[in-house]
């Protein structure tokens, strides 16, 4: 029987830059639109101590995410063929089926059930492929 492995180091390093990623999406990009859409008050500041457990929890989140999908990927690799693809298409292939099949539903639910606008939905399902996408690429480099 054939055993997964996982690279480690990439799944650090795409915690990192997923966390990067959040920060620059939801701070400078996408800020004011999402908090509008969202409903909050930006001249509202969080605490130190609530940005400190939204960072911790965020970088805990992150690991998951990544050490899941790493792993979803190495289980991939023993379907006969899946190796000799090209690493764009092993990347486009882990991200895009992923985002279609586990976040765009939740996402457009969000929409449907939530009453939340199509503009926050594509803010935060283009983050979601924007995170796959790029922990693919981490992933599939260094693996």
């Amino acid at each position: 029987m054939e055993e997964i492995t996982i690279s480690w180091m990439a799944v650090l390093i795409a915690v990192v830059v997923n966390f990067i990623l959040g920060f620059l999406w939801y701070t400078p990009l996408f800020g004011n639109a999402w908090a509008k859409e969202m409903g909050f008050d930006r001249t509202v500041k969080p605490t130190s101590g609530e940005m400190a457990k939204g960072m911790i929890t965020m970088i805990i989140g992150n690991f998951f995410f990544a050490y899941v999908f790493a792993n979803n990927m190495a289980a991939w690799s023993f379907v006969p063929g899946m190796n000799e693809m090209p690493s764009v298409g092993t990347i486009m292939n882990a991200a895009i089926f992923t985002w279609l099949g586990f976040y765009l539903p939740v996402d457009i639910g969000t929409v449907t059930w939530e009453k939340k606008s199509w503009k926050l939905f594509w803010i935060n399902s283009g983050y979601h492929l924007a995170m796959l996408l790029i922990t693919a690429t981490i992933l599939t480099i260094m693996t």
